[in-house]
Formats: C-alpha cells, structure tokens, sequence
C-alpha cells in the first residue's frame, strides 16, 4: 500500500467496512468506514480525508478527526500491525 493509499477490510466482530490507511511511511492505522452521524458509508480516503456522501462530513485520513460537520464525533480508530508484508487489524480502541 502506497503512502497516502488505503484498503478497505471488514471488522470481523461486527462485519462493518474498515480503512486502513498509511498516512506516513509505515505508519498504519485502522478507521471506521462509518460515519459517526448518521451511520452513513464514507467514501476511500482521497486527498488526506474521507468524505460522507450523505450529509457532507469530513474526517482526517490519518487520524479519523472531524474537519468539517455535521458529525463532532472522530472515526473509531482500529489498531494494525505489520507483520512483514501483511497488514493485520486489530482491536476497535477505546
């Protein structure tokens, strides 16, 4: 996966769709493909942010904040490890 580049997956606990995204060279990190306001689908991440199509929110792609609302609330951060070349997703944080 490139810099900037991402892959979806799915939270085996709930089956909900999971970015992970690598914002900065081996730097991984896992957010929830959805939207903390309506529960929305939000797009693959693009330009540094993730976009919901239903009301306009906008998340940070490196850390799942919210730039713009409707939604206050950040994306639900997933932990990833590397294990040589593979990529595994990890518990939802608290």
């Amino acid at each position: 996966m490139p810099v900037g580049g991402s892959a979806q997956v799915k939270d085996p606990a709930t089956g909900d769709a999971v970015y992970i995204v690598q914002p900065k060279a081996g730097q991984y990190c896992g957010l929830s493909a959805v939207c903390t306001h309506s529960g929305c689908a939000v797009d693959a991440p693009k330009n540094g942010q993730l976009y919901c199509p239903c009301h306009g929110s906008r998340f940070d792609a490196a850390t799942g904040a919210v730039v713009n609302g409707p939604a206050v609330k950040p994306l639900p951060k997933y932990t990833v490890t590397q294990d040589g070349d593979k990529l595994n997703l990890g518990p939802l944080q608290s």
